[in-house]
């Protein structure tokens, strides 16, 4: 299915791979079935490329799938935002020097309107971890400014999220569920419910 997606995304077919010689119990010359013993483009046709594939499992478990060409979208403008919200990971040795960073952090959204939001953060995300830390979480150039400014002047801006890591620290605790795929909304509340033994252990926490 990957392969399919990548060609219906570049549109070009990719050549049949470990076929030494095509398969005898199929009837070549009827219909227009083919092996591509090379890459070739997948033409234009004016509409939707689509592809089947057909995975069988050496279990016995068969996957049969028609997949479709999408709506073609143009691409984002350089420094465009996009509309998704994005954490903005702020970290310092202080309170002051915190603050003094998202001062920084918002001076150079200011001086630099072609920087992307998003790339901004995935920077941020990547450097050094200290104790005292805020995230922003933003959907809006505009509001983050604006909350970087009033937390760089002091203020407490409801789009930011302020902790400190130390034995002292006054932080709110957080417990994740990052789940495995089984997992349900509200599964830890109806446990705390449920579960002594659970709920004890989240006591302890």
């Amino acid at each position: 299915m990957i392969k399919m997606v990548m060609a219906l995304r570049h549109g070009r077919l990719p050549r049949t791979l470990h076929v030494d010689e095509p398969s005898p119990h199929v009837d070549w010359s009827a219909g227009a079935v083919e092996l591509l013993t090379g890459e070739q483009d997948w033409p234009e046709t004016g509409r939707p490329r689509r592809a089947g594939v057909s995975s069988f499992g050496i279990s016995g478990t068969n996957a049969h799938v028609i997949i479709e060409e999408g709506p073609r979208q143009d691409a984002a403008a350089p420094g465009a935002d996009p509309d998704v919200v994005v954490p903005l990971v702020l970290s310092a040795r202080g309170e002051e020097a915190l603050r003094a960073q998202a001062a920084r952090l918002r001076q150079f959204l200011v001086e630099r309107s072609d920087a992307a939001v998003a790339d901004v953060a995935y920077s941020l995300a990547r450097r050094a971890v200290f104790e005292n830390r805020a995230v922003i979480l933003t959907d809006d150039r505009t509001t983050l400014q604006a909350a970087l400014a009033d937390f760089a002047a002091g203020g407490d801006a409801p789009d930011v999220v302020k902790g400190v890591a130390s034995s002292g620290g006054s932080g709110d605790v957080v417990f994740v569920f990052p789940g495995q795929g089984t997992q349900w909304v509200g599964m830890a509340a109806e446990l705390l419910e449920s579960s002594p033994v659970f709920a004890s252990r989240m006591a302890e926490c």
